[in-house]
């Protein structure tokens, strides 16, 4: 299915064999369960629909230092928000996913259209899934050895941050100046590894850490009739109407509507337009979740994950 549909990712978890199917949608899905049924003939057991939230800083955290386990190796990181025209460029394919070579040129002159001056650009170590990884150190002669575990512990994080193992987005990582063991024994990626886990829990936690929920942009179309009922619909799901243009007989309404508020939502459309009411998909984002629902967010998915309020102390977070 994964090779038929480029839309959907299929991941098995290896402790549990479960097939996770990462779609456009809940209606998307629901689709691709039906092929699998009645074109493969495979009779698969389906969960309910998950939502992928992103985590990401607010601010600064100004610098923080950073040992490794064995206390021969000090590191100083800080974090920061990325700014949004070089995430946007992430976004769109004008920067690529890579990790840079000494003379990335076209990257840096990228950067540097997108507002990041000229020295800072040739910081950029690496750009992955919507973070940067700067290198602001001099003159360190030993970091060329170690710089790439580093860089790898870095993307551990990202995979899943601090507050619930939700992929990081939207964030600039910095390395500012490093003590390093001159024995490689003693700077092995199981000594530097749980040094960079460690410091970007405490810059995050410094910085501001916050979740993002995925909004969807929907153009709904409905009788002029329904045009109450359409807009009272998006209200109980936390929407906001950003336009509403009403002819003779119709009315289209396009919406931001969170995506955990979307599961039901052809039904409820449905209901609420007796059947007559349509909803298209035009584009999707990530905002900040409202601070009142954050901590309810995060307790479930940090239960649904199998994380505790032990390893919560032991991280930091």
């Amino acid at each position: 299915m994964g090779k038929e549909d480029p839309s959907i990712k299929v991941e098995i978890n290896e402790e549990t064999g479960e097939n996770l199917l990462s779609g456009m949608g809940e209606l998307h899905l629901e689709i691709i369960e039906n092929r699998i049924k009645t074109e493969k003939n495979v009779n698969v057991k389906v969960g309910a629909p998950i939502v992928v939230y992103r985590e990401t800083v607010m601010g600064e955290s100004g610098v923080i230092e950073s040992r490794t386990p064995n206390g021969h190796n000090i590191f100083k990181f800080s974090i920061e928000p990325l700014e949004d025209e070089v995430y946007a460029a992430t976004q769109n394919d004008e920067l690529p996913e890579a990790r840079l070579k000494k003379k990335a040129e076209d990257v840096w002159a990228t950067l540097a259209e997108k507002g990041m001056s000229n020295d800072e650009a040739r910081q950029v170590r690496e750009i992955y899934k919507g973070n940067i990884f700067e290198d602001r150190t001099r003159g360190l002669v030993l970091l060329g050895d170690i710089i790439d575990s580093i860089m790898d512990g870095w993307k551990l994080v990202v995979e899943g941050g601090p507050l619930a193992k939700e992929p990081l987005m939207k964030s600039k990582f910095i390395i500012h100046d490093a003590k390093i063991h001159v024995d490689h024994m003693h700077r092995g990626p199981a000594q530097i590894y749980p040094a960079v886990r460690k410091a970007m829990h405490s810059t995050m936690q410094k910085g501001g850490p916050a979740i993002l929920e995925p909004i969807q942009t929907h153009q709904i179309e409905a009788p002029a009739s329904f045009m109450g009922a359409v807009t009272s619909l998006v209200s109980q799901k936390r929407g906001v109407l950003e336009d509403v243009d009403q002819q003779a007989e119709s009315v289209t309404v396009k919406a931001k509507i969170p995506v955990s508020e979307m599961i039901g939502w052809s039904n409820d459309l449905r209901s609420a337009t007796e059947g007559r009411g349509i909803s298209s998909l035009m584009d999707q984002t990530f905002q900040r979740l409202p601070q009142g629902l954050q901590d309810d967010v995060i307790r479930k998915i940090r239960g649904r994950k199998g994380m505790t309020v032990v390893e919560d102390e032991e991280e930091g977070s």
